[in-house]
């Protein structure tokens, strides 16, 4: 089995529930060829570098899978029925995969994220008050020294 990456770039005018259908259909055609679904990462709504079917931004998203040239060509297929979707591409990542360490680099990942939805990046008590607030804006003003000019 083989291990593939397709960044694909979506019609940024979709809604969320208009971009789940795309993911579902792949989704269900990488289960009927027997692939493996690694990771969807949704990078999100960028400027294109040059004008598609007369959009300028569009919403990118890379599919991470293993499975056999057929679901490539299907998946490819798919892209290229679908006007939603604007352009994609496919890079062969690895020829000969362990479909076993691929399923424990899954598990990692999503014991990670876990652990990163758990753990809050700022704490809230850590907010100053206000007397704190304008004293520290007192120490960062500076001020200029006057001009001493006689005659003027």
């Amino acid at each position: 089995m083989r291990r593939y990456e397709t960044i694909f770039i979506i019609d940024n005018d979709l809604s969320e529930e208009e971009r789940s259908p795309i993911f579902e259909k792949l989704k269900d055609l990488i289960q009927q060829h027997n692939g493996l679904q690694v990771m969807v990462d949704e990078w999100g709504t960028k400027r294109l570098a040059y004008e598609i079917k007369k959009k300028v931004r569009g919403y990118y998203v890379c599919l991470n899978y293993c499975g056999s040239g057929t679901l490539v060509n299907e998946i490819e297929r798919f892209f290229r029925i679908d006007d939603r979707v604007l352009k994609y591409m496919t890079v062969l990542l690895d020829k000969d995969v362990d479909i076993e360490n691929v399923k424990e680099e899954i598990a990692k990942a999503e014991e990670a994220n876990a652990d990163q939805i758990d753990t809050p990046d700022v704490d809230p008590t850590d907010e100053p008050d206000a007397e704190s607030k304008t004293s520290d804006k007192q120490e960062n003003e500076t001020t200029l020294p006057e001009n001493n000019v006689e005659g003027a």
